[in-house]
């Protein structure tokens, strides 16, 4: 069965850059802010729906050219001399003939004018973080919710509310 969901394709440098938290993280450690990323959109992703891919210049890390799936969502390391925003334009290319809607987070618009000409959407890195803010605020009313609904006989009124989570994030996988 081929997989028709909505695409949301984001240029994770641009995304770490603009969202503050992830910014700051960065200039002590660059893998715990890409790490905080890859986390924060696998929970998005289980939330929204979309199927997202995370572009990021290799020529920061090692793996030319590479992709993999870490949390369900499927990053990919871009070609030698391929910037992000190139390797988001021919992916964008490669997606488009299937029935789906392409969203792009980046902060590069003006580089990608040819994709949004296609009719791929764009997100800002601000509006994509709202978006995985309302999507997290969203899951952990659901969580207090069933927490609240539970008698406190039951296993799942007995575990802590991390633990509750974490369980929550794995079913969703």
């Amino acid at each position: 069965m081929r997989d028709v969901r909505d695409v949301l394709l984001v240029d994770g440098y641009n995304m770490i850059g603009g969202w503050p938290e992830l910014a700051e993280l960065s200039k002590q450690d660059l893998q715990a802010a890409r790490d905080r990323l890859l986390e924060r959109l696998a929970d998005y992703q289980a939330f929204s729906g979309r199927k997202v891919i995370v572009v990021f210049d290799a020529y920061r890390v090692p793996g030319l050219g590479k992709s993999y799936t870490q949390n369900k969502v499927e990053l990919v390391f871009t070609k030698e001399k391929e910037t992000a925003d190139e390797c988001i334009e021919r992916l964008v290319g490669e997606l488009s003939h299937r029935r789906r809607q392409i969203y792009v987070a980046t902060s590069d618009m003006v580089e990608q004018h040819v994709i949004f000409g296609q009719g791929a959407l764009r997100i800002s890195a601000r509006e994509l973080l709202i978006q995985v803010e309302q999507s997290e605020k969203e899951i952990q009313a659901k969580i207090a919710e069933r927490s609240a609904n539970s008698s406190r006989n039951t296993l799942d009124a007995k575990l802590s509310p991390e633990l509750r989570q974490l369980f929550e994030r794995w079913r969703r996988e």
